[in-house]
């Protein structure tokens, strides 16, 4: 009777320590940093993982920055920043290896958004607040967005072209961003939404740049030998731009194309200055949001904020010759 007994005091033991562990784990599963936020508060330090797409990208090189700077003003931050040059599966390790590391708050740039939608949703599920920057995952399984539209800022272009840069039409060809990525395929539908108002804008042909400048002087380099006679060029990005006016300069035609991109940057080698002396016709402004994306994980870590905005949209400007220097000095530019 006395080992029946003890074996029944072991089993109702086990059955408690089986029974809160189950507790703490639901507990945290699915909050998506409500577990993160019993440990939040000031004077504390905090470590905070930061995926990047790819560091080859100067916009995503800026946002680095951004989100780094910014952190220096926030005491016990600290974040590690880690380049899955443009490879899924190194991105997904990268968010696996942040996890065994303890972070207290991943931020992320998606290379892809399928590819990239699980291990989010894991980090999500365990409880760690998940900042999406910039592109986007499917489902909703992260705490908070912070990007631009990418649509609204593809129509901006689109009625520049129909309205200014070729009211009387043309042929133009489009440089696209990464296939997979959600700010491609979303500049690629504003900007069709936008030349809609004038049917004598043509779009000749698309092809991926994958958002890189040499790629975007080699895809141009070829569109111009099966389209000889374009107008202008749609690039998703100012570096693909560039690398297409390059393209274009070696052939001769710099001056008789017109090119666009996306991003302005406030640096020397951005777009606003690509405008300026004259390479760009115009350049759409996409922020990069690590300045928000740090004040977001204050809120969060330091603040105990439990309701976040779920998405927050950043504001665009359309940047030209007229208002080029002017926006440089605006928007923080660093000589």
């Amino acid at each position: 009777m006395r080992h029946a007994s003890r074996a029944l005091a072991i089993l109702a033991l086990t059955a408690l320590v089986t029974t809160s562990a189950c507790s703490i784990e639901k507990d945290g599963a699915g909050s998506g940093g409500t577990e993160a936020s019993a440990a939040c508060g000031s004077g504390k330090d905090f470590l905070i993982g930061m995926s990047q797409a790819n560091n080859a990208e100067p916009y995503r090189q800026v946002m680095n920055d951004d989100v780094t700077n910014a952190a220096k003003a926030v005491p016990g931050f600290k974040v590690v920043v880690s380049d899955a040059a443009q490879d899924n599966s190194k991105q997904v390790a990268d968010v696996e290896n942040f996890l065994s590391q303890g972070i207290n708050l991943l931020m992320i740039s998606p290379n892809e958004a399928k590819p990239l939608t699980a291990v989010v949703k894991k980090a999500y599920d365990k409880g760690v607040p998940v900042i999406v920057l910039d592109r986007k995952v499917e489902g909703d399984a992260y705490t908070a967005f912070i990007g631009g539209d990418n649509v609204a800022i593809g129509k901006a272009a689109g009625e520049y072209y129909a309205k200014t840069l070729l009211p009387q039409g043309g042929k133009v060809v489009e440089i696209s961003g990464l296939p997979g990525s959600t700010p491609a395929a979303e500049r690629a539908q504003g900007f069709r939404e936008g030349i809609a108002s004038n049917p004598k804008i043509q779009i000749v042909a698309s092809q991926t740049a994958e958002w890189l400048r040499e790629k975007g002087q080699s895809v141009m380099d070829a569109m111009l030998k099966a389209h000889p006679d374009i107008d202008a060029v749609y690039a998703h990005n100012d570096p693909m731009a560039e690398g297409a006016y390059l393209a274009a300069k070696a052939a001769g035609k710099e001056t008789t194309i017109k090119f666009t991109g996306i991003d302005a940057l406030p640096v020397p080698s951005g777009g606003i200055k690509a405008v300026e002396q004259g390479r760009l016709q115009a350049t759409f402004q996409y922020p990069t949001g690590g300045r928000e994306a740090i004040d977001l994980a204050k809120k969060i870590l330091i603040d105990c904020a439990k309701d976040v905005p779920k998405t927050t949209i950043l504001g665009t400007m359309e940047i030209t010759k007229d208002n080029a220097a002017q926006a440089y000095t605006t928007l923080g530019g660093k000589q």
